[in-house]
């Protein structure tokens, strides 16, 4: 067997990810709201057309999203 050879860690999109919320309960749903009365939580998110995938994904690896890019499947 031959060795695994390194990776660049820029390559790893430097700790983004793509993921999906599905598994997100309406108990945690409730308890994240009530901490979130007390915490000035301020969330900031890009609505994309899901057939924008593709560019969203390239500006997410250019860095070029503030906050979470958000595909809307019809």
């Amino acid at each position: 067997m031959s060795p695994i050879p390194e990776l660049p860690y820029e390559l790893i999109y430097g700790e983004r990810a793509v993921r999906s919320v599905a598994n997100f309960t309406r108990q945690d749903a409730a308890e994240f709201l009530r901490l979130a009365a007390d915490i000035p939580i301020r969330t900031t998110t890009e609505l994309h057309p899901l057939a924008a995938a593709n560019e969203v994904l390239q500006r997410l690896k250019q860095s070029e999203v503030r906050g979470t890019a958000v595909l809307e499947i019809p």
